[in-house]
């Protein structure tokens, strides 16, 4: 079992441990409700230090890219970062993903933590043919995603960046917390705002530190795994593992808007095809209408009982108190408005389909 470089923290805070993709990681402090709270309301932070990081350099690095990710990375500059994913030979996804442009001709990608062998062999695959400059750095850095709308202001006194002036899906690398070259992204994965926070593994521990320090007033408290879930889940936010794999339709996903047919890249042609021919299937996210919590693999059923679909994700929403969750059906019932019913051991609870996402900041 690999540890982040604050384990030893996430213990002495009292966390309970789980593994994790591999790793010895936080699931919970005080409890999911609260922690979930505290971060829709004040400040909350993540050690996500377990996630990946690629660094891809040179001047073929941008063709390489084209090529594995199905956004136009050509429309990325120095300072912004970029959804995105890849995606695999047979229509399905390989992994989804951040890019950050660094410097011209140098890019980080950050990968989910259970893909990074995986994504790294395939990224590796196809750099036979460009030759950029490939470099795992996944067990060199450390990450903290420091969220809620209070974010901001606790972390200003931090650094001499104005933290307001970074727009969404932008970055500034520069001082934070006493250390140098912090790259300090205003991303994150739980829709209340805030910044991802990255450095080395040996300055982990002092900007741990420091950012508590500086957060005591407005609130800061440490948040597990199981918050993180349910935040994402109250924004529709897409689970590698869960929501999409190997074997789904990015554009079923509702990844169409990251999806971009002006170049080539890896499976675009049957995308291509199936966005032409149009999609049967479609993720959705549907709110119970009566008491019960939605559970991956739970069956989604027709108004008479028939199955058209599984939870792909569900939980019992903190910030909206229902149960929520999201599942691919068939377009018939894929339209906002729609009833379906969700099978919850003998019960069929009925639900209604909703745009995303459930949770709309105030």
């Amino acid at each position: 079992m690999n540890n982040t470089a604050l384990t030893s923290v996430h213990i002495e805070l009292g966390a309970k441990m789980v593994p994790f993709a591999g790793f010895n990681m936080p699931v919970q402090y005080e409890g999911v409700t609260a922690e979930h709270e505290n971060v829709r309301n004040h400040v909350g932070v993540f050690d996500v230090s377990h996630m990946g990081e690629f660094l891809v350099s040179g001047p073929n690095a941008l063709d390489l890219l084209q090529k594995v990710c199905s956004n136009d990375v050509s429309k990325l500059e120095v300072g912004k970062a970029q959804y995105s994913y890849l995606p695999n030979e047979q229509g399905g996804i390989v992994d989804d993903l951040i890019i950050y442009q660094i410097k011209e001709e140098q890019y980080l990608l950050v990968v989910n933590a259970s893909n990074i062998e995986k994504d790294w062999q395939w990224i590796s695959k196809y750099n036979k043919e460009f030759g950029a400059d490939l470099r795992n750095i996944s067990d060199q850095y450390s990450l903290l995603a420091i969220q809620g709308p209070k974010a901001i202001e606790a972390m200003q006194s931090l650094t001499e960046i104005d933290l307001s002036a970074i727009k969404f899906y932008h970055f500034e690398v520069g001082p934070f917390a006493g250390i140098e070259h912090v790259i300090i992204s205003a991303t994150g994965y739980t829709g209340s705002g805030g910044f991802e926070v990255y450095c080395k593994n040996e300055e982990v521990g002092q900007l741990w530190e420091k950012v508590f320090e500086a957060g005591k007033e407005f609130g800061i408290k440490p948040i597990g795994l199981a918050a993180r879930d349910t935040l994402r889940l109250e924004m529709g936010y897409c689970l590698y593992g869960n929501d999409i794999d190997e074997t789904t339709s990015p554009l079923e996903a509702g990844l169409g808007w990251v999806t971009k047919f002006t170049k080539d890249f890896v499976g675009s042609d049957i995308l291509k095809a199936q966005k032409e021919k149009g999609l049967t299937n479609k993720l959705i996210g549907f709110k119970l209408e009566e008491r019960g919590i939605p559970r991956t693999d739970y069956q989604i059923t027709d108004n008479n009982g028939n199955v058209i679909g599984k939870v792909t994700s569900g939980t019992m929403a903190p910030s909206l108190g229902v149960g929520i969750g999201m599942g691919y059906v068939p377009i018939a019932y894929a339209e906002p408005g729609s009833t379906i019913g969700i099978q919850i051991r003998k019960n069929q609870i009925p639900a209604t389909v909703v745009k995303l996402p459930f949770y709309k900041n105030k």
